[in-house]
């Protein structure tokens, strides 16, 4: 090997080496920036479990760590029957809210998307004008209603504003758009009618859409605090956010059981959206690989 050679390699590796440090440079920024996102997420759950293990005394002190950590806490939010019904209550709510969405939400979005009819468009964009008020306008309507109908304090009246959306009827529509044409006519051919085309050959390939509807629905009404703090009259009927901030009083709130209560919660939540995550990555996988 001549010295002319010797010297291209080199020449070579050096440009490597130049051109690769700004590529680690860069991808050491987004690890960075990342990390230090997702330690801003974090942190407010880790002060949640740190208060509640903290005696009351020391719920005010800002160490992460307790001085004398203790379950206290979670013996007496446990043992406390009204917790348990308050779980209940979030449960129920949540599941057929989110059961609720899933069907209707599909069944507008898929009408909307694969039928043509006069007033179709009009049609869409007065169920997307639904996403342009604020709750709290719609809250006065809503009790007047239960109220006349005899829904305040029961479930009902706590679920009913959410048992369908326009968010989600817009979501399931967007994805009904990337299901072929073509197949749905083929279905049309060999016989099947139009709800076996929709559960058979539409919904399978909307399973990500479905995914994402079901954890947005089940977080948003396991959190709900405003409307079932007004519809609901009885400690039996609240939910458990509204049954934690009845942990205090005037004098004094009792932070250390809110977050114990509040931690428990996180529970179920972090369970359904494990479940249903693989959905969601999986259609994106699979987005990918189409593009």
């Amino acid at each position: 090997m001549n010295s002319d050679t010797i010297r291209a390699s080199s020449a070579t590796l050096l440009d490597t080496r130049a051109s690769a440090k700004p590529r680690n440079m860069g991808q050491i920024l987004r690890w960075g920036l990342l990390f230090f996102g997702g330690l801003l997420m974090i942190m407010p759950i880790a002060y949640m479990i740190s208060t509640s293990l903290k005696w009351p005394h020391e719920v005010y002190n800002v160490n992460l760590i307790p001085d004398e950590p203790t379950l206290e806490n979670y013996t007496f939010v446990l043992e406390d029957g009204r917790f348990y019904r308050w779980f209940i209550n979030s449960t129920i709510i949540a599941t057929c809210t989110t059961l609720s969405n899933l069907l209707f939400d599909s069944l507008v979005g898929y009408t909307l998307c694969k039928f043509k009819f006069p007033g179709r468009t009009l049609v869409f964009i007065a169920i997307l004008s639904t996403l342009m008020i604020p709750t709290e306008m719609l809250v006065i309507p809503w009790y007047l209603m239960s109220q006349q109908f005899g829904w305040l304090d029961s479930y009902w009246g706590i679920m009913f504003p959410g048992l369908m959306t326009g968010f989600g009827t817009f979501l399931m529509k967007q994805f009904f758009e990337s299901v072929p044409d073509d197949f749905i006519e083929a279905a049309r051919i060999d016989g099947l009618n139009e709800l076996q085309i929709w559960w058979t050959v539409a919904m399978p390939l909307v399973k990500p859409a479905l995914a994402a509807l079901a954890i947005f629905v089940f977080l948003g009404n396991w959190t709900a605090f405003l409307w079932p703090l007004i519809v609901s009259t009885s400690t039996e009927m609240y939910t458990i956010p509204v049954g934690l901030s009845g942990f205090g009083d005037e004098a004094d709130v009792a932070w250390e059981l809110i977050m114990t209560g509040a931690a428990i919660s996180t529970i179920p939540t972090l369970v359904f959206f494990l479940i249903f995550q693989r959905f969601i990555i999986r259609g994106v996988v699979m987005a990918g690989l189409k593009g």
